[in-house]
């Protein structure tokens, strides 16, 4: 482990929350509780399970297991979460959490073991386990977005109909380092 995969890891974890955050803000408050049908999940239900898994994972990170004994899984897929802003709160102390948590490593730390569920993974493995399920959920919200918006729908990233003029944008441009998350990530608004 490295400090500069821990600088990219954070960057991937805020470009994923950043694409929840953008899809959340072009969907009216209903949309956030709709079900295509009743086996499926709501944006708001998927909130509260990232919610429900990141505060458990991410809580005492070093030092308890990351499934928590206080943790109600099945009651994250409840759908009973009545407004936008309490769906936004869940989401906001899910990632603080998180952050907490990365912004507490040090080199001291990086060879110490993590379990979850009785399973020790090392620092890397533990983290990419949730660099992989985060986006996996956001992907969902973003789909569920979009079939809620339709022709409406912004895109999150490059549009139909414009890779050409992207790529040779990017193209035209000296070789240099930058992290792919940077140019989405230093155009956001700040909250």
């Amino acid at each position: 482990m490295t400090a500069d995969y821990l600088t990219s890891v954070r960057k991937q974890f805020a470009y994923y929350q950043l694409l929840g955050e953008q899809t959340f803000a072009q969907l009216p408050d209903e949309a956030l509780f709709w079900q295509v049908n009743p086996e499926s999940n709501s944006i708001a239900t998927i909130v509260k399970h990232l919610w429900g898994n990141m505060v458990s994972r991410w809580t005492d990170f070093l030092t308890t297991d990351g499934e928590k004994e206080w943790r109600q899984r099945e009651a994250e897929f409840d759908n009973d979460l009545k407004s936008r802003a309490e769906l936004l709160a869940k989401w906001q102390e899910g990632w603080q959490c998180l952050y907490a948590a990365l912004d507490s490593l040090t080199p001291a730390t990086w060879d110490q073991p993590v379990y979850i569920r009785n399973q020790a993974h090392s620092l890397t493995e533990a983290i990419n386990r949730q660099l992989a399920h985060y986006p996996y959920h956001i992907g969902q919200i973003v789909f569920i977005g979009k079939m809620v918006r339709g022709a409406a729908w912004q895109s999150l990233s490059i549009p139909r109909g414009t890779s050409e003029a992207y790529n040779a944008a990017k193209f035209a441009q000296p070789p240099h380092k930058a992290h792919f998350t940077d140019e989405y990530l230093n155009s956001a608004p700040q909250a």
